[in-house]
């Protein structure tokens, strides 16, 4: 147990580690109030927990240890709900409508659209 707990949670260090240097780079390149950092963290997410989880699919191409360490682990370090709903609520309180509806939206659709090209370019592998 207490292997699977330090996979994990290193997947999960190294995801954060990666969330932080993508938002960043956005933070300093981009003057602008919408979250382009987030959004993009959170389709590549998706993205790639869509391809680990069509290779999974695939039968026992991976073990357990590195199931666990790449979508838990690095892809639930990587990608963040909690700053997806923080960021809605700044572009609500700063009466930012438009922005805050156009985010929202394509904070999830295009995580939904992400996972499914994941998941379909395993499938045509």
């Amino acid at each position: 147990m207490v292997k699977l707990l330090l996979i994990t949670g290193f997947g999960g260090f190294l995801g954060t580690i990666l969330r932080f240097l993508i938002l960043r780079y956005f933070q300093l390149s981009y003057d602008s109030v919408f979250p382009w950092g987030t959004i993009v963290v959170n389709v590549a997410g998706s993205f790639l927990i869509g391809i680990f989880f069509g290779i999974f699919e695939r039968g026992s191409i991976m073990s357990q240890e590195w199931r666990l360490f790449l979508t838990l682990g690095l892809c639930g370090g990587f990608t963040t709900f909690s700053t997806v709903s923080n960021d809605a609520f700044i572009l609500l309180q700063t009466k930012e409508f438009f922005r805050f509806a156009s985010y929202a939206s394509l904070s999830f659709f295009l995580g939904i659209l992400a996972v499914f090209i994941g998941r379909s370019i395993i499938k045509m592998i």
